[in-house]
């Protein structure tokens, strides 16, 4: 019903930037809150970054001021403009979209994409 289809990974150097882009598509009624998580091998999932529908912005300490969240509600798209990168921030980045299908809009959905690899070299 939907497909979340991230891109934009790739490799890096350090002190450098990469824009990832997620792209939701389907038999969507509205999109909610979208957002990037990222796991590093053998760690956790964690938040990134989150931006409502409205454009209101979280982001993890670890990242502020380095990376940017913004949203393309016309093309049912969201970015992340990473700046300043470090080892740190290797891992693979995941987009979630919250949503609400034409079938059940009084629903909220929660839909993930494939993930992408962003790897920075030190």
């Amino acid at each position: 019903q939907v497909q979340v289809v991230e891109s934009g990974g790739g490799f890096v150097q350090a002190g450098g930037s990469l824009r990832l882009s997620c792209v939701a598509s389907g038999s969507i009624f509205s999109i909610n809150d979208m957002g990037w998580y990222r796991q590093a091998p053998g760690q956790q999932r964690e938040l990134v970054a989150r931006i409502t529908s409205a454009g209101s912005t979280s982001y993890a300490d670890s990242v502020k001021g380095r990376f940017t969240i913004f949203r393309d509600n016309g093309k049912n798209t969201v970015y992340l403009q990473m700046n300043s990168l470090n080892a740190e921030d290797t891992a693979v980045y995941y987009c979630l979209a919250k949503l609400r299908l034409l079938a059940t809009p009084y629903y909220e959905n929660d839909y993930w994409g494939q993930g992408t690899q962003v790897t920075v070299s030190s």
